[in-house]
């Protein structure tokens, strides 16, 4: 079956296959990585990949806790999650 030329296009949902925080304000030399199924985590200094650690493990403890992956969510809906996780 063709598809009609002059019928619009849905516009696609967008999906998020993973996540990925990059901290910038290392200056000890140390080069620090943290990945688990669905998120990489890249440098930084200690306390800021320590909280960007916390943020993302909360963040994916919560989607279980609401029986969701993250391929079924929002971008909206990570994004403000991740708000929610962020550490005081």
């Amino acid at each position: 079956m063709k598809k009609d030329p002059t019928k619009p296009r849905r516009p696609r949902r967008p999906k998020i296959a993973g996540i990925l925080g990059v901290g910038l304000d290392n200056e000890d030399g140390h080069k620090r990585i943290t990945t688990g199924e669905k998120f990489t985590l890249v440098g930084g200094s200690e306390e800021t990949h320590g909280r960007m650690t916390e943020m993302v493990v909360k963040t994916f403890e919560e989607l279980k806790r609401r029986d969701k992956r993250l391929e079924q969510c929002e971008p909206q809906e990570i994004a403000d999650l991740l708000a929610k996780s962020r550490p005081r």
